[in-house]
């Protein structure tokens, strides 16, 4: 993918996306790339500075893996424990975290501690009804067969 700052005939300024070079060339020759403001297709690459990164320095430590997933502050090391005391003590429902609060609220099923997915309307519903539920402060890992 490559990243060209572009300038139509009005004067306006964007930037997009392309697949390579070549792909830019093809879509302009054939009038598909337009400005992204008043839609002038007369598109020409402005003036722009390369990204250029510095190379790694070779005695710099390196980069254990995994380590962008890994908590960086105590706030992220908070949230990261705390999503591993959920899932290890709760049922995920997945999209079923409504029908499942409120049957188990009803009697209808026992009472279990579980965690999902809920839009913020029926979520709002929920708690209208006085059915005890929070938002997790985190997004749940969707769990699949």
């Amino acid at each position: 993918m490559i990243q060209y700052a572009l300038k139509c005939a009005d004067g306006h300024s964007f930037n997009s996306w392309f697949q390579s070079a070549a792909a830019y060339e093809k879509l302009s020759v054939a009038g598909h790339v337009s400005c992204a403001i008043c839609g002038n297709a007369q598109v020409d690459k402005a003036i722009m500075a390369p990204r250029v990164t510095a190379g790694r320095d070779a005695s710099a430590e390196p980069v254990e893996p995994g380590a962008l997933s890994k908590p960086t502050n105590p706030a992220e090391q908070a949230l990261a424990d705390l999503r591993k005391k959920v899932e290890a003590n709760s049922d995920y429902v997945g999209m079923n975290f409504v029908s499942e609060a409120r049957a188990m609220h009803d009697g209808e099923t026992p009472g279990r501690s579980i965690y999902g997915e809920a839009k913020p309307e029926e979520a709002r519903k929920l708690v209208e009804e006085g059915i005890p539920v929070a938002p997790l402060p985190f997004m749940p890992n969707r769990k699949t067969n």
